[in-house]
């Protein structure tokens, strides 16, 4: 383990980085679908759009399905996404394997750990409670916790100050592209995930780093610290 762990933040997104969350995600888009008389939409078609928030998602599935909505409609839609999602969050979403034990490594290690995601601050932090990950965390920074979201810089480095950290001693861990520009335009540096829901593969996106599985994650870590 690298010596300064201690005084190291690292910050995860969410969605497709410590958590599998899109069997819910598109669960409770496919029930706005259904609402307006759509048929449901893969999953795996709505993977791409997650890292941008659930309203992406929303947007994605109506243009695959060939329809059109003023700004005003997609709105309405929203908010019956948001509510059934609210109340079904953690029906099967789950951590992806090893990251409840990371999370503790890396807090005994002395590191702060915090997420930085574009889903709202509050499902957020509900999700995290209900599958137990609430208490291993320094922060939560939801896309409505400051002014901007990622891919704008001051939602990472907003992100790291709320955690208690300096953006000098931060890596940040993501999944899509979104992640990675954040991080590069925050000059931190960024661990790529390549089992999350980028439309592209994670390792032409420029992180520092790719990892196929947390098992990966503390050599990887050790490498980025030391280069940086």
């Amino acid at each position: 383990m690298h010596p300064d762990l201690n005084s190291y933040t690292i910050v995860f997104d969410l969605d497709g980085t410590l958590v599998d969350t899109a069997p819910d995600l598109a669960a409770a888009a496919n029930h706005v679908f259904e609402r307006i008389g759509l048929a449901p939409v893969a999953p795996a078609e709505l993977h791409p759009y997650i890292s941008r928030g659930s309203r992406a998602m929303i947007e994605a599935g109506l243009r695959l399905h060939g329809v059109a909505k003023s700004e005003a409609e997609v709105t309405e839609l929203h908010q019956l996404f948001l509510p059934y999602y609210e109340t079904n969050i953690a029906v099967l979403s789950r951590p992806f394997e090893g990251v409840p034990e990371l999370l503790d490594t890396l807090r005994g290690a002395g590191a702060r750990i915090a997420v930085c995601t574009n889903k709202f601050e509050a499902l957020s932090k509900s999700l995290l409670s209900q599958l137990r990950l609430d208490d291993k965390l320094a922060a939560v920074a939801g896309r409505d916790t400051f002014a901007v979201c990622k891919p704008d810089p001051g939602h990472l480095t907003g992100t790291i100050a709320l955690a208690g950290g300096n953006v000098e001693r931060a890596v940040m861990v993501g999944d899509s592209e979104v992640d990675v520009a954040t991080a590069i335009a925050a000059k931190v540096p960024c661990i790529g995930v390549s089992f999350g829901y980028t439309p592209r593969p994670i390792r032409e996106l420029g992180a520092d780093m790719v990892i196929d599985h947390y098992r990966e994650f503390l050599p990887a870590l050790q490498t980025v610290l030391r280069r940086n």
